[in-house]
């Protein structure tokens, strides 16, 4: 099939992706009238003195490279050798008949009759061979140049040929059965170098995702997850169990004994704070002396009793805590005032902006600690991760059973891919098949399989040259 605007291997890439284009806007607007090969006419919608709308190439362009222009050579070439044994055996007809014709008598026949029955074989063979490739002579027989105007066919016959054959549920779970999948990452992994290839490339996929998320992504995700799962739930009873397991076990005695201390410390450094309180609350018309020493007895009372808090064990004040604390806890989980009180109260909390702040730093907090972790090839999660990928390989290499579970696994999810989106992975071939620019296609397959076709050719020209002897010579032995 002939174009005008056939491109050549020395012309500049964007031109040819740009040409290609072109013919791919072309072929996807022909009609059903239009044969391959001839330039379509103007499309209803275009005015005369228009240029046609360039469309961009949707699939990469099937280029003709140099190497496939030095396989043409190669293709000429065998050409070359076939079309002279052609001339040969037509040359060897010519004197054949012309000695016949004198009157030479015996040999001259047989092998005239060689001759033309190898011309007759190398004639049609050559045929054959250029009508896959183009319109032999130029001229428009039916059935040929197969390749330039059945290309988007074959296209779409490859693709239903690779889905029917090759992705079929039982070719594919046959055949990764069949690689033994489990057992061999088994013993790779188990290899040392193995699991720290595997883990260094972790690291870097680890390390790159936690640079691609966007912080403040991450940390709206973060603190809207963790406040909807905190409202979701209701604490009270949560926090009563553990306050009453904390009361049972007298793990709530140091908290008290440490208050104790610092209040009984306070109180010494500011005393006179404390006797000027008092002394302010007084009534206006009490004498001052008597304020005063009211503000020191009342300094002294409490002092007093957070000292003996302090250095008592068996304090009243003490057992009176635990008592409190053993009834809010029961109350948090039985007392629905209670159980509402402390939900309002952390609805409250969660709301504040302080509180999602914290929320969200948390977030920074653990990516800079992942990421050096993961960059540290001593670290203990890089560390970690390699013993568990070694362990998990000799496990695997060893263990039928969990070797059998993974072989399952993958020959599920390989049958699920082929069988989900087969006609998406066929569509692709034959879409890229329909891409690609006739001409180029033509050109490309004849560089690559051309110089076997022209085999075709020579040994047309022998096989029929031994067709004909063979024919000759039982005709003239009957005859004879």
């Amino acid at each position: 099939m002939e174009r005008n605007d056939r491109t050549g291997p020395g012309e500049p890439e964007a031109r040819r992706l740009e040409r290609a284009g072109e013919r791919r806007a072309e072929a996807a607007g022909s009609g059903p009238g239009e044969r391959a090969g001839e330039r379509p006419g103007k499309r209803s919608g275009e005015r005369a003195g228009e240029e046609p709308e360039e469309r961009p190439v949707s699939l990469g362009s099937f280029a003709y490279t140099e190497a496939d222009e030095e396989k043409r050579r190669g293709v000429r070439r065998m050409k070359t050798t076939a079309t002279g044994l052609l001339l040969l055996v037509a040359l060897v007809y010519v004197l054949a008949t012309w000695a016949k014709s004198a009157g030479v008598g015996g040999w001259p026949g047989f092998v005239a009759a060689a001759a033309e029955a190898g011309m007759v074989g190398a004639l049609a063979d050559w045929f054959a061979v250029t009508a896959l490739f183009k319109r032999p002579l130029g001229l428009p027989i039916p059935h040929t140049a197969i390749i330039p105007t059945k290309k988007d066919q074959l296209g779409a016959s490859l693709g239903s040929f690779v889905g029917e054959n090759f992705l079929s549920g039982d070719v594919v779970r046959g055949r990764i059965h069949a690689l033994g999948g489990g057992r061999r990452l088994g013993a790779w992994l188990a290899e040392p170098e193995h699991a720290d290839r595997v883990t260094a490339e972790l690291s870097t996929a680890l390390r790159g995702a936690l640079r691609v998320l966007r912080d403040s992504d991450v940390q709206a995700v973060v603190g809207e997850a963790i406040t909807r799962r905190a409202n979701a739930v209701e604490i009270g009873p949560g926090l009563g169990t553990m306050l009453e397991k904390i009361v049972a076990d007298g793990g709530h005695r140091k908290v008290v004994d440490l208050i104790c201390v610092k209040a009984h410390d306070w109180l010494v450094q500011h005393g006179d704070s404390v006797m000027d309180a008092v002394q302010g609350g007084a009534p206006g018309w009490t004498p001052r002396f008597v304020d005063k020493r009211i503000g020191e007895r009342v300094y002294k009372e409490l002092l007093r009793f957070v000292t003996e808090m302090r250095d008592m064990p068996g304090h009243p004040a003490r057992a009176s805590i635990d008592t409190f604390l053993t009834d809010f806890a029961a109350d948090l989980q039985t007392d629905s005032e209670t159980r509402a009180r402390v939900e309002r109260l952390k609805s409250e909390i969660l709301g504040r902006g302080e509180v999602q702040d914290v929320i969200a730093s948390a977030w920074a907090s653990v990516r800079t600690m992942i990421i050096a972790a993961a960059e540290d090839e001593q670290s203990e999660l890089r560390l970690r991760a390699r013993a568990s990928l070694m362990a998990l390989g000799a496990r695997l290499a060893m263990d039928e059973r969990l070797q059998a579970k993974l072989d399952g696994w993958l020959e599920d999810a390989a049958v699920y891919v082929v069988t989900t989106y087969r006609a998406e992975i066929t569509s692709l071939i034959s879409d890229t098949v329909a891409s690609w620019d006739a001409d180029q296609t033509s050109k490309k397959i004849e560089a690559h399989i051309g110089r076997d076709l022209q085999f075709i050719r020579i040994n047309g020209t022998v096989v029929g040259a031994l067709a004909g002897l063979l024919i000759y010579t039982v005709s003239w032995a009957l005859g004879a």
